[in-house]
């Protein structure tokens, strides 16, 4: 019989990423830029349980900041134990698929001690249960803020939404070469159109609406043969005209992109004549907010954002303003930041009614892209400042006195952990990315020499210093 132990090769779970130490740095790096802007506008933050009860996330169900309408029953990850105890017939909790769902019961759960309007962050990770692909995982971060009110929440905070994403993605380590646009409409003005037009069934509404938000996506011919079908199906008795004022919205619609600030602003506020559709009291107001919006974006560069028409985003979640965000060079891409506002957030937990808006980073989408691009500064493995060598085994209580030293003015420092052979501690720090390593000087008790590791340039710690505090 053979005593050989059995060994279970480890091997990646598909959808659920991991990085090593030096992309882990950078992801951290990505996740204090992000939290450091979040908190200069003064979004709080909030951390909720990795699930939820069942029932509270079907409650809410619907569309979600992964855009479109999620089937909340396929995508949920629901939690057991291995071993239930006798009389557990179903499950009660489940893991988060958004942070929208966590928030929605926080707000109501913990109104009477909230303060109104409520700027929240959340930096979490969420799961879902779908067929992992290149920018789909099963397990990643979303960075999320909203702001909530009470009864009326005021326009100017829609426009706030994408000024804090431009700053965050303008500014994020190897970002610095994208061509990002934030893509930027209101609900208000599709739903104003279709329903002027008078020709379509609640159900027809909800796929010409379908159709519109997937405009992109298809060809102009099979966008507009779509269109002609759907149209000579609601059974209008003027088919071609209703046909004739799609073609003309979506010519205003495309004219936008191409324009300045100052030209979106003057189509938005003096829409090209479209019959029965001016008049209509919903289209008017989403292009009215629309168009303040835009003009309170202005300051971003140009180019930041277009008027974009086609962006719907859901079925029934959003009710206003909606953003999109993609990168220039690859549209095909798809969203990288999306969300928008809605008028009532915790409806299905309170009697409350709660408008907010929002909007939501891909955080592990728009990591990962950039990582198989080779565009992390990817470098250190550690976030090591200084390596203090120990020469020999005698000499630990000096390098812990000076480990700590250097710890106490705001190094990172790490102490070898093992004496002797000074080779192998220069190649631990080159092999780590640590930019400097602490030498304490032969036949000179207490003092310690500072070697550059880029430069392999070498002067006494007190000198060292003085640049470095000149530098800080």
């Amino acid at each position: 019989m053979s005593d050989k132990k059995q060994i279970y090769k480890p091997r990646p779970v598909s959808g659920f990423p991991e990085w090593l130490p030096e992309v882990r740095l950078v992801e951290q790096q990505w996740l204090d830029h992000i939290r450091k802007v979040f908190e200069s506008y003064g979004y709080a933050s909030i951390e909720t349980p990795a699930v939820e009860e069942l029932n509270v996330i079907q409650a809410k169900g619907g569309a979600n900041d992964s855009g479109g309408g999620a089937d909340v029953d396929k995508e949920v990850y629901v939690l057991e134990r291995l071993h239930k105890e006798d009389g557990d017939k179903e499950a009660r909790l489940a893991l988060h698929f958004d942070q929208t769902v966590p928030l929605a019961r926080y707000v109501a759960q913990h109104f009477n001690e909230l303060t109104f309007p409520f700027k929240r962050y959340q930096m979490q990770k969420v799961w879902r249960g779908e067929r992992p692909q290149a920018g789909r995982f099963r397990e990643f971060y979303q960075c999320d803020i909203d702001v909530i009110n009470p009864e009326n929440l005021p326009l100017h905070f829609d426009a706030e939404m994408p000024a804090i994403i431009w700053e965050i993605l303008a500014a994020l380590p190897g970002m610095q070469n994208e061509k990002i646009q934030l893509r930027i409409s209101n609900r208000k003005i599709v739903m104003g159109f279709i329903d002027a037009l008078g020709i379509f069934s609640p159900a027809q509404k909800a796929n010409v609406i379908r159709l519109i938000d997937k405009r992109d996506k298809l060809s102009k011919e099979d966008f507009e043969s779509l269109i002609v079908k759907a149209v000579q199906e609601s059974s209008a008795r003027v088919p071609q005209a209703s046909i004739d004022v799609f073609k003309k919205f979506f010519v205003m619609a495309d004219s936008l992109k191409t324009e300045t600030i100052k030209g979106q602003l003057e189509a938005l506020r003096h829409p090209a004549a479209l019959k029965n559709v001016n008049d209509n009291k919903t289209y008017q107001e989403g292009l009215e907010e629309l168009a303040f919006v835009i003009e309170n974006l202005s300051h971003l560069p140009k180019g930041a954002i277009i008027a974009d028409l086609s962006i719907v985003r859901g079925l029934d979640y959003y009710t206003g303003t909606v953003y999109e965000t993609v990168f220039v060079d690859d549209p095909g891409y798809g969203s990288i930041c999306s969300g928008g506002r809605y008028d009532d957030l915790a409806g299905n937990y309170i009697n409350k009614h709660l408008p907010g808006v929002g909007i939501s980073i891909g955080f592990s989408r728009l990591f990962d892209r950039l990582r198989q691009q080779n565009k992390l500064p990817v470098g250190k493995v550690s976030p090591t400042d200084i390596l203090v060598t120990l020469m020999d085994e005698n000499l630990r209580p000096d390098a812990a006195k000076k480990a700590k030293e250097l710890r106490d003015k705001g190094f990172n420092v790490e102490m070898f952990h093992k004496g002797g052979n000074p080779k192998k501690q220069f190649e631990y720090a080159e092999k780590k990315g640590i930019p400097f390593v602490f030498i304490p000087k032969q036949d000179a008790p207490g003092v310690w020499e500072v070697k550059n590791m880029a430069t392999r340039e070498q002067k006494p710690e007190q000198e060292w210093l003085k640049e470095k505090t000149r530098a800080a």
